[in-house]
């Protein structure tokens, strides 16, 4: 039973707390860092179980029947695919500590749209540089992947956070990739830093919150998961 269809037939309580949390994951999806952070931030307890995407569990499989990906939420019985539902979830779940979202509507509409743009640009964009071998889709892959992160530099501006002050959707949602940075530099021969300063100086700020630092693995092990994989489809 995927969320949606619970919610539909009335079999679950948004606002709910009591219940174990588990969550399905692969240590370097950044979706799945996503979800660890907004956990982090309203401080709830949770179990991770580490999936092998190439062997995946029964539990993953019954649980996201229908993209079978991690991560997946599962509070009490009921499992929430999707990392930015999940971080939504658990944003109205949790709702002791402050939220992710401005309380105005105007505000958390345009928080919304800015983490729907890194979601469908950045990852995508990112694949694209380690993906490729050299030459010019890896190229159209580094220039499309800066152009991204220059348009969210400019939104971020001079503020500490998206938000402003405060750490919130947008944050969750962008800061999995600065693990991944080293990684596409390596592949790519470019630099993020000297390309979108900005960007760099708050994925430094980010990391120095506890919740961000415990799920972000270290960018060197990135860098080797993302050599196997080059190995695995055959890019090198």
């Amino acid at each position: 039973m995927v969320v949606a269809s619970a919610l539909c037939q009335g079999e679950i309580t948004m606002g709910k707390e009591n219940g174990k949390v588990v969550v399905l994951d692969f240590w370097a999806s950044p979706y799945g860092m996503r979800t660890k952070i907004a956990l982090r931030e309203k401080g709830v307890e949770f179990e991770v179980q580490q999936e092998d995407l190439w062997n995946k569990s029964e539990l993953l499989l019954k649980s996201n029947p229908v993209h079978k990906k991690v991560p997946v939420l599962i509070h009490g019985d009921i499992p929430i695919s999707e990392s930015l539902v999940q971080v939504q979830y658990i944003d109205e779940t949790w709702t002791d500590a402050a939220s992710f979202l401005p309380s105005d509507p105007q505000s958390r509409a345009t928080a919304r749209f800015w983490a729907d743009f890194a979601d469908k640009t950045v990852i995508d964009r990112g694949k694209n540089i380690w993906g490729n071998k050299k030459g010019e889709e890896q190229e159209k892959g580094k220039k499309e992947f800066l152009e991204s992160l220059k348009v969210l530099e400019a939104e971020l501006g001079d503020k500490t956070y998206f938000g402003g002050e405060t750490f919130g959707y947008v944050d969750i949602t962008l800061v999995p990739f600065y693990s991944w940075f080293y990684a596409l530099e390596k592949c790519g021969d470019f630099s993020v830093e000297a390309e979108c300063p900005k960007i760099v100086a708050w994925g430094k700020r980010c990391v120095e919150r506890n919740s961000v630092a415990a799920s972000l693995p270290e960018s060197e092990k990135v860098y080797q998961q993302v050599l196997k994989l080059r190995q695995i489809f055959g890019v090198e």
